[in-house]
């Protein structure tokens, strides 16, 4: 980097930044050019057959149960697994390790106890509400009132191969605060995941999700909120800043997926790695960014065949996940693995429970195993990539509404703060979070709260 510095004369250095303000500039033209300011709210029908001529708008408690059958069927499937013997010194490269995965199963086999997770399930209120003719589930979480306390509307979306189950450390934090702002939860699961019921006609994507949880938040009473979330979480959230902007009153995001492709970008990758400050990233981007294609398309390549699979034949892959809760487990919770920390794939263990309790990581798995929804959940990338993502109207869509972004060192993909402004036209606060990875609520619930509260304030125009 200094040998280069050094042949680059003054001049050069000055036409090489003004022609790459020239360029962006013009480039960032005819996106202005090309956006859209909203997408239309439409609307939509995923339940059996024909529309039905009212909807039921009622808002119906729900009780996760269990029972006997169940657990003894689970059981019984779990004692007919038969292992692979795995190669020698190969860590996670492979997948799960057969070795690890058979102490995972013993504990779940003779420690695990369902019904007192089911208990701790039920700890939060839950609800269900039909609407486009789908049961959506969510968990509903109001603050304690507080004198002089100001209670804030705040919608938590979970993705693949999560659920609702991952915001339950951090609930707590945001709900049940001695400070002058406090927050009343929803956490909805997106239909086709855990307790929501499963699309029944094509086509359901991150779009028709968006346009449910903003009818969820209506059908609550909530004309003003703010939304949250990481993964397929933070697609959906955007979805719905992008419908009713003036509905939210602030929108954070813990993963940002760049869609946005041109010479700007393009100029990022030549320039930033030598001379980063003219184009607008730190040296904790380049740290987390370069080299480029071995931490941006090497490892994703290596970390998204299960994407490809989903996005193409969710039915056939889905089918053995479906009949088998030990597969079903391998397939989840190597991605709780991995997605933590990449480093994880050379343990043989996969340091799965250094953030994480085999209680907690079991739980999300029954979620999936008791609905059944493994298949329907693994459909939602057939529907998302059935189209060029780029070409889809969210794409030509800006983003105006207030943003946030907390970007964990680990998580699969780093959006620096110039490329986010491409799409994100206000953004309040973007924060190089210290640990972390892709499941940040279940992970680092506390550092997220605290994040996101700041966050919050910055828009409310408090400060502590």
């Amino acid at each position: 980097r200094q040998r280069l510095t050094e042949e680059l004369d003054r001049p050069k250095l000055q036409l090489l930044a003004l022609s790459s303000v020239g360029i962006g500039l013009t480039y960032f033209l005819v996106w202005r050019r090309k956006a859209k300011k909203s997408i239309p709210l439409g609307d939509g029908w995923w339940g059996h057959g024909q529309q039905t001529l009212r909807d039921d708008n009622k808002i119906y408690p729900f009780k996760v149960e269990t029972s006997e059958d169940e657990i003894n069927d689970l059981h019984r499937r779990i004692d007919q697994m038969r292992y692979t013997e795995p190669l020698e010194d190969c860590g996670f490269q492979y997948g799960f390790n057969s070795n690890y995965l058979q102490k995972v199963v013993s504990y779940w086999r003779n420690q695990f106890d369902w019904k007192k997770q089911v208990a701790k399930l039920n700890e939060y209120p839950h609800f269900k509400t039909n609407i486009e003719g789908l049961d959506v589930h969510f968990v509903h979480v109001r603050a304690p009132h507080r004198p002089g306390q100001k209670v804030l509307p705040l919608m938590l979306v979970h993705g693949w191969p999560g659920s609702f189950f991952e915001f339950y450390k951090i609930l707590p934090l945001l709900t049940d605060t001695k400070d002058d702002l406090a927050f009343e939860v929803i956490c909805p699961s997106i239909p086709g995941y855990g307790f929501s019921e499963a699309p029944h006609k094509q086509g359901f994507c991150s779009l028709d999700a968006a346009r449910i949880f903003l009818k969820l938040m209506e059908r609550l009473g909530f004309n003003k909120f703010y939304l949250q979330g990481g993964d397929w979480g933070s697609l959906i959230t955007t979805n719905m800043a992008q419908m009713k902007p003036q509905c939210v009153s602030g929108l954070h995001l813990n993963m940002l997926a760049v869609t946005k492709r041109g010479v700007g970008m393009l100029l990022s990758l030549i320039i930033g790695p030598y001379l980063p400050f003219l184009v607008g990233f730190t040296r904790e981007d380049v740290r987390r960014l370069f080299p480029y294609f071995e931490k941006n398309v090497y490892d994703l390549l290596m970390e998204s065949g299960y994407m490809h699979i989903q996005g193409t034949k969710p039915d056939t892959a889905g089918c053995g996940l479906n009949d088998s809760p030990v597969g079903l487990a391998a397939y989840i919770l190597e991605k709780f693995s991995t997605w933590t920390d990449r480093k994880n794939r050379d343990l043989e263990d996969g340091d799965l429970e250094k953030k994480y309790s085999l209680d907690d990581l079991l739980t999300n798995v029954m979620i999936y195993w008791t609905t059944r929804s493994i298949i329907p959940s693994m459909r939602f990338y057939k529907e998302n990539f059935k189209t060029n993502p780029q070409n889809r109207v969210d794409a030509r869509t800006g983003i105006f509404v207030p943003m946030g972004h907390a970007a964990f060192p680990n998580e699969l993909m780093h959006c620096p703060l110039p490329w986010a402004r491409w799409r994100f036209k206000d953004i309040r606060s973007y924060s190089y979070m210290p640990r972390g990875g892709h499941f940040a609520a279940f992970e680092e619930p506390r550092l997220l709260a605290e994040d996101f509260v700041k966050f919050v304030r910055k828009v409310e125009g408090k400060k502590r």
